[in-house]
């Protein structure tokens, strides 16, 4: 097959769908909102005047569990502004036997599926791509994150506002203001993109305001009504905020002498706010500490794992430059940065130009690392994305990664590290109006030393989803010589198709709310299209109205390994490049309702593993909560590995428990301990973390690590680290 024929023929086919289906869906759903006639105090009560002035939305429609008539549950919502903020009061009310709520905790950005909540999604610019989500559980835990995709979330993104949830005996109201300031849109558009979200569990009742078809997100930005302001929205005026933080910290390593050191630092990054649709963010020292309290995993994998971006420099627009390409093409990975080198200084201008246009500018700079001879390094990034059609998009990237110090040599007197590494790609983004149809296509070109030529990547996928019927195409290619040093790319050399079919049935009666078969194979090439990897996997999926699930899967494994791997993941022995392994697998996996205050689940897989060996793995986790305050969960994973010698019969623990308590909305203290048989370890981690304003913080963070059965401290560690926000 010539490949460069088939990226042309699949580009083409998308030029084509791209264009249909432009007309916005839900159009005459319009909720129109004037200027507050009074002021108004956010307490959570119907106090105000300017409430009552206040046009009504309601009469909201079901998503889930059938999505063909208006919700059960009422729901009324309300917006106005003034000249700061943009005020929403809803009132969610409950069933005719007022059933309590469901709140698992009081923490921020809780988990959507197992809390009675609502969501507001609003697309600012109307471009049924990008937007902005803030809500609230019905005990008062905050909501907020950056819509992009049209659907996705990103929750890491954090802001200022403020919000109050009151309970009544009938009903839970919440009250918010959201100052214009903390959100980037058109100050002369007077139509914005909206819809509205509830969830609750007791009635297993998902619905909006706009209506939106069961299969995609409540929240998603290809069904919203509008938003009619009765003018143009108040420019955000001067917006500058400083936030600095300091940080300070001991580690102990108790298994070297005198291993002890200390953290003292102290950073600031700036947000600057040139227009109401473009934000300038600079830093000097950034504060990249690791306050997240991490779970371990058993780690059986021949690539890396991916983790995603949490540092919240890089979150604002993060997916202009990191929404390139899929879960194994990524060209720009923003971790990459500040990863083995301290970052002096950085800045970053992103936003909306106009309704179709988007830009993004990075450039950060990094320090040498003498003991490790990387050089001071200077990453530069650039996306541009243009709107096509009604939801679709255009993109191009640049990456540039260039050494800026003096380089060192190895013994050989060759460079140990490479003096540039760049990419340079385009990419189309399919999205239909009405979501049926949704895509991706790209293609990218690295630059760097002792580069032979084939150094260019590509994907392309095609999903159509009618709520029964979800069929897919998808296929990679990279080139053996591809390289991204600033991006995630665990393998090359290979060329991959990953076409999946899945069907849902929709009983009218009885305890199942859907089930259905899916065939999901995925074929791996060398470059000579010679077969190097096969999974093919039939599944069923089985969702109950209760709001448990459980899914089965029987599947076929083929491996040819291109590089030696060691299947124990903990020994220096390793299976030859060329070996071939083949074998079956088939697994089960269960997850209770996540209403109950006790809730289980459980994963079994077994089968076929490396060296004709066998695998037989089993996941549980058990959790209670007292809610809405304290969260116990317990979890363990077993993995048994049956391989022959030198590795042998081989078992792996990882036994843990996760307490979360939260006092309120502003006060979490959360706790690991796990025990990890793979790597010989007992950690605790601790961390506390006080809001004491809106988007500012104290992190109290403690982790010991203990040797198994002895319990010999190995490590020691305890950190400060204080953020504050402040708006200039």
């Amino acid at each position: 097959m010539n490949i460069s024929k088939s990226i042309l023929a699949t580009f083409l086919l998308f030029c084509l769908i791209g264009p249909l289906h432009a007309q916005k869906i839900n159009e005459g759903y319009q909720l129109h909102i004037k200027k507050a006639s009074s002021a108004i105090r956010i307490d959570g009560a119907i106090s105000e005047q300017a409430w009552d002035d206040a046009e009504i939305a309601s009469n909201f429609y079901m998503i889930t569990p059938m999505d063909t008539s208006y919700a059960e549950l009422r729901t009324d919502v309300r917006m106005t502004y003034d000249d700061e903020h943009l005020y929403i009061l809803v009132e969610n009310y409950r069933a005719g036997d007022n059933p309590p709520n469901v709140v698992e905790s009081l923490r921020r950005d809780f988990n959507f599926s197992r809390n009675d909540n609502f969501l507001l999604a609003m697309d600012t610019f109307d471009d049924k791509t990008n937007g902005f989500s803030f809500g609230a559980n019905a005990g008062g835990a905050e909501w907020d994150g950056m819509m992009y995709n049209g659907g996705s979330m990103n929750l890491s993104w954090d802001n200022k506002w403020i919000s109050k949830v009151t309970n009544y005996e009938d009903k839970w109201v919440f009250e918010a203001a959201i100052p214009f300031k903390s959100i980037r849109y058109n100050d002369e558009n007077t139509k914005w993109g909206i819809n509205f979200s509830r969830y609750d569990l007791t009635e297993f009742e998902k619905s909006s305001w706009a209506p939106v078809p069961r299969q995609f997100p409540s929240v998603s930005l290809a069904f919203t009504g509008y938003l009619i302001w009765d003018e143009p929205p108040p420019p955000a005026g001067s917006n500058i905020s400083i936030i600095p933080h300091v940080l300070g910290g001991i580690n102990h390593d108790f298994e070297e002498e005198d291993a002890r050191s200390y953290e003292r630092d102290a950073g600031l990054n700036a947000k600057i706010g040139l227009s109401s649709s473009m934000n300038l963010d600079l830093t000097v020292n950034p504060d990249f500490s690791q306050v997240e309290v991490d779970e371990q995993i058993i780690d059986l994998d021949r690539f890396e794992l991916f983790f995603p971006e949490k540092r919240q420099f890089f979150l604002e627009n993060e997916d202009l430059f990191a929404s390139f390409g899929n879960q194994n093409i990524r060209p720009f990975f923003s971790r990459r940065i500040g990863l083995d080198a301290p970052i002096h200084f950085g800045g970053r201008l992103s936003g909306q130009l106009n309704r179709d246009w988007r830009l993004g500018v990075m450039n950060m700079q990094t320090g040498s690392v003498d003991n490790q001879q990387l050089p001071s390094q200077n990453f530069s990034v650039v996306a541009l994305k243009r709107r096509v059609a009604s939801r679709s998009n255009l993109g191009f990237l640049f990456v540039n990664m260039e050494s800026t110090g003096d380089d060192y040599t190895g013994n050989d007197g060759n460079s140990t590290t490479p003096g540039f590494d760049r990419n340079v790609g385009i990419e189309y983004n399919l999205a239909t109006s009405n979501n049926l149809w949704t895509g991706d296509f790209m293609l990218l070109k690295s630059f760097s030393p002792g580069d032979d030529g084939k150094s260019v990547s590509h994907l392309a996928s095609l999903l159509y989803s009618d709520g029964n019927l979800t069929a897919e195409w998808a296929h990679e290619y990279v080139g053996e010589d591809y390289t991204a040093k600033v991006g995630y790319v665990p393998r090359k050399g290979y060329i991959r198709w990953d076409p999946a079919i899945n069907y849902l049935f929709y009983p009218k009666r009885g305890i199942v709310l859907n089930h259905g078969p899916g065939f999901d194979p995925s074929i791996y090439f060398d470059e000579s299209f010679n077969t190097t990897e096969y999974e093919g996997r039939l599944e069923y999926n089985v969702n109950f109205r209760s709001g448990s699930s459980m899914y089965a899967w029987f599947g076929r494994t083929y491996i040819e390994l291109l590089e030696p791997f060691d299947p124990s993941g903990i020994s220096d022995l390793f299976l030859e490049t060329g070996s071939v392994h083949d074998g079956y697998r088939y697994a089960l996996e269960f997850n209770s309702k996540a209403q109950s205050a006790f809730t289980y689940g459980f994963a079994v897989e077994n089968g076929g593993f490396y060296a004709n060996g066998t695998l037989l793995s089993i996941e549980t986790e058990v959790g209670y909560r007292f809610q809405p305050f304290v969260n116990i969960v317990l979890s363990t994973s077993y993995n048994d590995l049956g391989l022959p010698e030198p590795w042998g019969d081989l078992d792996f623990w990882l036994v843990g428990s996760r307490l979360d308590i939260t006092f309120n909305k502003n006060l979490y203290f959360t706790s690991f301990t796990q025990y990890n048989e793979q790597f010989d370890n007992v950690n605790i981690n601790t961390r506390l973390q006080w809001r004491f304003q809106p988007a500012s913080d104290l992190f109290i963070v403690y982790t010991d690590n203990y040797v198994p059965g002895s319990f010999d401290v190995k490590s020691r560690a305890l950190l400060f680290k204080l953020t504050y926000w402040w708006n200039i």
